[in-house]
C-alpha cells in the first residue's frame, strides 16, 4: 500500500460510514431506492405517516389495508378509470386479458352441495378426458369437492394449477349410475373473446366480441375466414356491452376494415406528445359493407373501432350512444403483485374528437349516468341526446359527428322496454343470481339422453318455453330466493333467456348468442338496412 492510499483510506472509510448511517436511517422503514433520494416533501409526509402507524401506533394495524385505502382514495381524485387492482385480483384480470387460464376446462356449479359439471369448455383437457355435462366431481386427488361448506374459491384453487401437472378426479355419472376415476393433465383453457360468429343471411355474417384481449385478433381472423368460406360478403360486428381492452388489438381489428394509410386514432399525453395509429395494407374486409352495433355499455376500445369507421365514412354504426370513455390506461406494478392501471393519455378519433364524458361531478355520478340517460328519454329517442355545437366535427364526406361523450350512431335503435324489462335486459342472469342456470341444469339432468342426438337447429325448431315451464321457473325462483318473481311483466324476455340458457348448456356460447339474437331490435334493423 503506497502512502497516498494510506492517507486516503481513513477518509474513504469515514465517508462510507456516514453514507451507511444516512441510508440505514432511510431504510429503517423499508424505503424504496426512489425514496432514498427523493426530496418531495408530500411523498415523504405520506411515507412517514404510514411508517409511524406501523412502528409506533398503540395497537397492531394491518398496514397493507391502510395502504390499499390510501391508494384508492388517491386514484378516485384523478379520474374514474385509474384504478388499483390488489394482488389477489390481478391474476384473474391478467388471465382475462391474456385469453386463457390453466385448469381442467369445465364450467361448474355447486348444486346440492356437490361440484357439478354444467358444461365442458372447448379446447380444454376435460373434453379429451371424456368428462361430460352432468358429471359430479367428488374428489380431486385427495381433496373432497362436496359438502355444505364448499365454495367456488375452493374449487378453483383445487382444479387450477401449473400447466402439465396431473390431477386425479373421482366422478359420479348420474346418467349411467357409475363412479369413474379420470386422470388428466391441467392445460391452457381458452377464454374466448369472440363469443359468437354465424351467418345472418346468405351473404351477411355476424361476429360478437365481448372484450379486446391478447387473443381477440386471432379469434376474429379465424371467425371472419370461416364466415367468408360460408359466403359472407358483408358483416355485422356486435360490440354491445363490450367494455374495451388492449389498444393494439383494437387497432388491428379496425385495420381489417380500413384502407392502407387511413388514420385509426391518435393519442396525446400530458406533454402534448402525439402518437398516430394508421391502417396498413393487410385488411381482409376493406370492400365489404360493415354494420357496427353499439349501446350505452360499449366503451373504450369498442368506441375506438366505431369512431374510426364512422370518421372514415366506412360502414354504418347502429344502436344507441356509447358509454363515452376516451382515456388510455397502462398497468403499472407496485412491487407486491398489485397493479395500478393509471391513465396516461387521451385518445381521439380520426376527425380529432374526444369522446370522453365529463367526470367533474365524481365517480358515482359518472357511472350512474346510464340512469340519467333513461330518465331524459335519450335511450328512447335520438332527439333527446344533448350535443354541443362546439364539439361538432366533419368526416371527409361531410357527415356531422360529435365529440364530448360517446359515439352517436348513424342509425338509432330505441330501447322500448319498460323499467322492469330494462332491468332484465341489463343482466337477467345477474339479477336472478344464477337460479336460471341451476333450474335449467336440473331440468336437463332428468333426461339428458333425450337431447344427446338432437342438432342445434332441431332444438331451435322444436323446443319452446311453455307457459307451464315459465311458471315452474317462477315457483323455483320463489322457493330458492324467498322472493316472488313477477314474470307477467316480462314473460317474452324470460322465455327468450330461458331458452338461451338451455341452448348454452347443450350446445355452447356461440349458439347461446344466436338464440338471444332472435327477434333482437338491432339485428332486425341491420337486416332491414341490408335489404332483407
Amino acid at each position: 500500500m503506497n502512502k497516498k492510499t494510506q492517507y486516503l483510506l481513513p477518509v474513504i472509510i469515514a465517508a462510507a460510514v456516514a453514507a451507511g448511517v444516512f441510508i440505514g436511517g432511510k431504510l429503517n422503514f423499508s424505503a424504496t431506492p426512489e425514496k432514498l433520494f427523493s426530496s418531495n416533501t408530500s411523498k415523504d409526509k405520506l411515507n412517514r405517516l404510514i411508517d409511524y402507524i406501523d412502528y409506533e401506533y398503540v395497537d397492531d394495524v394491518d398496514v397493507d389495508s391502510i395502504v390499499d385505502v390510501t391508494v384508492n382514495n388517491i386514484l378516485e381524485n384523478l379520474d374514474p378509470h385509474s384504478v388499483y387492482i390488489p394482488s389477489e385480483e390481478e391474476k384473474r384480470v391478467a388471465e382475462n386479458m391474456q385469453g386463457d387460464f390453466v385448469g381442467v376446462g369445465i364450467r361448474f356449479d355447486i348444486i346440492n352441495d356437490t361440484l357439478t359439471v354444467v358444461r365442458t369448455l372447448e379446447g380444454g383437457p376435460s373434453v379429451a378426458a371424456g368428462i361430460r355435462a352432468g358429471d359430479r366431481i367428488l374428489m380431486a386427488d385427495k381433496d373432497t369437492l362436496y359438502g355444505k361448506n364448499l365454495r367456488n374459491t375452493q374449487v378453483i384453487k383445487r382444479l387450477k394449477g401449473t400447466e402439465d401437472t396431473s390431477v386425479k378426479l373421482k366422478i359420479y355419472r348420474k346418467s349411467t349410475d357409475e363412479e369413474l376415476y379420470i386422470d388428466l393433465k391441467r392445460a391452457k383453457v381458452p377464454i374466448k373473446s369472440v363469443v359468437a360468429h354465424y351467418m345472418l343471411t346468405d351473404d351477411l355474417g355476424y361476429i360478437k366480441i365481448n372484450r379486446f384481449a391478447e387473443t381477440t385478433y386471432d379469434e376474429f381472423e379465424e371467425a371472419l375466414e370461416n364466415l367468408q368460406q360460408q359466403g359472407a360478403k358483408h358483416l355485422t360486428l356486435d360490440l354491445r356491452n363490450n367494455p374495451g381492452g388492449i389498444l393494439d388489438i383494437t387497432r388491428d381489428i379496425a385495420d381489417e376494415f380500413l384502407e392502407d394509410g387511413k388514420l385509426i386514432l391518435f393519442t396525446k399525453n400530458k406533454k402534448g406528445e402525439i402518437d398516430n395509429y394508421y391502417a396498413t395494407d393487410k385488411g381482409d374486409f376493406e370492400d365489404g359493407e360493415i354494420y357496427v352495433l353499439i349501446n350505452e355499455k360499449s366503451a373504450s376500445a369498442s368506441e375506438i373501432v366505431a369512431g374510426a369507421l364512422q370518421d372514415n365514412d366506412k360502414g354504418v354504426i347502429v344502436g344507441r350512444r356509447s358509454f363515452g370513455k376516451g382515456l388510455v390506461q397502462r398497468p403499472m406494478p407496485l412491487g407486491d403483485g398489485s397493479v395500478v392501471r393509471l391513465t396516461i393519455s387521451r385518445y381521439y378519433t380520426p376527425t380529432g374528437r374526444s369522446i370522453q364524458r365529463s367526470y367533474k361531478k365524481g365517480n358515482n355520478d359518472y357511472f350512474d349516468e346510464y340512469y340519467e340517460r333513461f330518465k331524459s328519454g335519450e335511450l328512447k329517442s335520438m332527439d333527446s341526446i344533448k350535443v354541443a355545437d362546439s364539439l361538432k366535427f366533419k368526416t371527409p364526406k361531410g357527415k356531422i359527428v360529435y365529440g364530448g361523450g360517446g359515439i352517436i350512431p348513424d342509425v338509432f335503435v330505441p330501447l322500448t322496454s319498460s323499467p322492469e324489462e330494462l332491468s332484465l335486459e341489463r343482466g337477467l342472469r345477474a339479477k336472478f343470481a344464477g337460479y336460471i342456470d341451476e333450474f335449467v341444469f336440473e331440468k336437463l339432468d332428468t333426461d339428458r339422453a333425450a337431447y344427446s342426438n338432437m342438432s342445434f337447429q332441431e332444438f331451435m325448431d322444436t323446443f319452446e318455453i311453455s307457459e307451464e315451464l315459465l311458471q315452474e321457473y317462477a315457483e323455483y325462483f320463489s322457493k330458492k330466493r324467498g322472493q316472488r318473481i313477477y314474470i307477467e311483466k316480462f314473460a317474452n324476455q324470460m322465455k327468450r333467456h330461458l331458452k338461451a340458457v338451455f341452448v348454452e348448456q347443450l350446445y355452447g356460447t356461440n349458439e347461446y348468442e344466436q338464440q338471444l339474437n332472435v327477434g333482437d331490435a338491432m339485428i332486425e334493423k341491420v337486416l332491414e338496412l341490408h335489404g332483407n
